[in-house]
């Protein structure tokens, strides 16, 4: 029972709440515990969203995260318990209205700043997927920026020669489409030369065919008809050879020109394919950083746009995620919204005894101050009064050495003015103590202290 006493009251305190008026108005113990354990719920929810979002921007180690976390949920029960104490029952509605609307704004932007991690957490398996997507359209677009830019604006007319080139240097030239007019050349030639072949072939035929009587006119021998047909053939065997030096012109022509096309295509190849080389390297490299930015680039604020497109797509995630950003605001504003609430109702036992108790206080340090200026104005008065006996003394003092002063000079004037004695015969007196004081040797004693008096500007004050 005692143990769960100092922490109803640990907890009271924690609230807000003031243990000497707990003392003495024990009924508000339950409602400060009540808020104390609130702030505890904001605060474990400050830790957990503290962790989330450090592990998910700066990838910091979960044990080492959960203690910085620890820190700024300290930081979040110190803001709302700061806001609770700072809440004082007002029996006024605009008093009342005045102290909560900054109160719960503020907690209502602690609540967004502590909502949101945790809501990327609770989505965070959709979150990856989303980001995975955005990732692979993010390198497609920087892939396509690439192309279109201007250091690799011929990198597709480069490869395409290049595949030309290598094709030409393969085929020895004949894929050369510079040539085309000289293989056109030459398959004309052989088209020219293949028919004349063959009517040289018919018309050796129709010959032989005369000489043996199987065809024409039937009769075997050398006669009139196997005459004209030899002389034909004869005729188109010269056409013929002519067609096949033609051919064989072209074909010279051909290769000459397709040897001189593949060494050229093999010395430009080996210039295009180490630029080529260049430049997909360069493409490469540059590709390469972008994706190594790209893949490690799943911090809270593309997380929060991934969430944001899957929200645009799926209005049941985007229902779910509404409403549970709101319960965690809603226990996060919590604390301020009870306060709110409990000082809009009649004043408390606890209220009254701490507006008593603060005026007690404001009375008791108005006497304390009262008293502590009695005193001051006191010991004033005593330090005036010393001054001015002082004063009185130095006063009393300058008037009796202007007496004394005065009777000397009037002693000095009368015996200046007595005749001088005539000169009495010595009688010898009886020697005087070095002690003896009589009445002129006082005298004289009395002159010499007024002189040496005079004599001390340091001792004159004004009167």
């Amino acid at each position: 029972m005692a143990g769960r006493r100092r922490l109803q009251d640990r907890l009271a305190v924690l609230g807000g709440a003031r243990p000497d008026l707990l003392e003495a108005a024990p009924g508000a113990r339950p409602k400060f515990a009540a808020l104390g354990g609130v702030l505890l719920s904001t605060g474990g929810l400050a830790v957990a969203s503290a962790a989330f979002a450090l592990h998910m921007a700066l990838g910091v180690w979960w044990p080492f995260a959960l203690v910085l976390g620890l820190g700024w949920g300290a930081v979040v029960v110190n803001l709302d318990r700061m806001l609770l104490v700072g809440m004082a029952h007002d029996a006024s509605l605009k008093r009342n209205l005045a102290l909560a609307v900054p109160r719960v704004g503020l907690a209502l932007v602690l609540g967004v700043v502590v909502a949101t991690p945790l809501t990327l957490q609770v989505f965070h398996k959709e979150i990856d997927a989303e980001i995975t997507v955005m990732q692979a359209e993010a390198a497609d677009a920087y892939r396509q920026s690439l192309e279109s830019d201007a250091r690799f604006a011929g990198l597709e007319d480069l490869q395409e020669r290049v595949t030309q080139e290598q094709d030409v240097v393969a085929t020895g030239g004949q894929s050369d489409p510079a040539l085309i007019a000289v293989q056109a050349d030459v398959t004309a030639k052989q088209a020219a030369y293949d028919a004349a072949l063959a009517t040289q072939r018919d018309l050796e035929a129709r010959a032989q065919c005369e000489l043996d009587g199987t065809c024409g006119t039937g009769d075997a021998g050398t006669g009139e008809a196997y005459v004209q047909a030899r002389a034909a053939a004869d005729a188109q065997a010269a056409v013929v050879a002519s067609a096949r030096g033609e051919l064989d012109a072209a074909l010279d022509t051909a290769d000459g020109a397709e040897s001189r096309s593949a060494d050229l295509a093999a010395a430009a190849l080996a210039t295009d394919s180490a630029e080529l080389a260049r430049l997909t390297a360069e493409l490469d490299r540059l590709q390469s950083a972008f994706n190594a930015t790209n893949e490690g680039s799943g911090g809270i604020l593309l997380r929060l746009e991934a969430l944001d497109r899957l929200s645009d797509r799926n209005a049941t995630l985007a229902a779910a995620k509404f409403m549970l950003s709101l319960l965690f605001m809603c226990v996060e504003i919590l604390p301020v919204l009870m306060k709110v609430l409990l000082n809009f109702g009649p004043p408390t036992a606890y209220d009254e005894l701490a507006a008593l108790r603060d005026r007690s206080d404001v009375d008791i340090e108005e006497l304390q101050q009262q008293s502590r200026r009695s005193v001051a104005e006191a010991k004033e008065e005593l330090l005036v009064m010393a001054e001015q006996e002082r004063l009185d003394r130095q006063k009393a003092a300058i008037r009796a050495r202007r007496l004394a002063a005065l009777a000397q000079a009037q002693l000095d004037a009368e015996e200046a003015a007595r005749p001088a004695p005539q000169p009495a015969p010595p009688v010898e007196e009886p020697s005087r103590q070095l002690w003896d004081t009589g009445p002129i040797r006082l005298a004289r004693s009395a002159a010499r202290t007024v002189r040496t008096g005079r004599r001390r500007p340091s001792d004159r004050v004004a009167v």
